[in-house]
């Protein structure tokens, strides 16, 4: 492992095969994915040992680690006393997304992060899908935020358990979503507010960057653009804020019409 990283650089960096922070590494250990070792440290409280047992009970091998070298392993990350050495989580398939919706017989409910690159807001973002009960987040290979250390820390482990489809082409993927019925949502300013929409069928919700939102292509081939009321000085959330408030629209007009069958 590279010794020399320093915060800034474990952020920018893609490295799926670290897994840090209390939550991430319990959720890692419950969701059967594989780990090569784990480094607990050595003044370790209750909870940390109730993860050296879980993991011995696992057959993975655990070793205690100085908080000086957990830093060093994470480019000092908030890691919590604990860092998971663990295979990496597969990336799945636009079929897989749509298996995973069809296997629940729900419609499927997907999320598109268009240049989201910050790994604590993708993170975030996958939390709250997790939350709302959305089947996976399509991301782009290119120009955005990968599967990492900081992605799943900041998920609180949540990123166990939601399907990542990676992409060339994002524009093209909507393309595709869209041959199979999905409703394309893009969430950006000037459209209909975001309350008053129908959410019921195949849909697909479209985030994009802080700084840029969503790209000009994807939001020209979206079918929907949606908008939150914003009444302060800023003129935009946070993309996990504003996944958050969405998603959860999503979940409750689907849920309300699960609840009159």
């Amino acid at each position: 492992m590279r010794q020399d990283l320093n915060r800034k650089d474990a952020l920018s960096r893609d490295l799926p095969d670290l897994v840090y922070g209390r939550n991430a590494v319990l959720e890692l250990l419950s969701s059967g994915r594989g780990a090569d070792k784990i480094f607990l440290l050595r003044e370790g409280d209750g909870i940390l040992k109730k993860i050296g047992a879980l993991a011995k009970e696992k057959g993975i091998p655990t070793g205690f680690a100085d908080r000086e070298r957990l830093d060093r392993m994470t480019g000092r990350a908030r890691h919590q006393g604990v860092v998971a050495v663990a295979t990496g989580k597969a990336y799945v398939d636009l079929d897989e997304l749509f298996a995973i919706a069809a296997e629940k017989g729900e419609d499927p409910f997907f999320v598109l992060a268009d240049g989201v690159e910050d790994p604590h807001n993708l993170g975030a973002l996958i939390r709250c899908m997790d939350g709302a009960g959305a089947h996976g987040i399509i991301i782009p290979k290119a120009g955005a935020a990968s599967l990492s250390g900081a992605v799943m820390k900041a998920s609180a482990g949540a990123a166990e358990h939601v399907a990542v489809c990676r992409v060339a082409n994002l524009a093209f993927t909507v393309d595709k979503l869209k041959e199979r019925g999905v409703w394309i949502y893009a969430c950006e300013a000037d459209g209909e507010p975001y309350d008053q929409v129908d959410y019921h069928g195949p849909c697909a919700i479209v985030l994009g960057s802080e700084g840029k939102g969503v790209s000009r292509l994807i939001k020209e081939k979206s079918d929907f653009v949606v908008s939150l009321p914003m009444r302060g000085k800023v003129n935009s959330l946070n993309v996990s804020c504003a996944g958050a408030v969405i998603l959860y629209e999503v979940l409750k007009q689907r849920s309300v019409k699960k609840a009159e069958r």
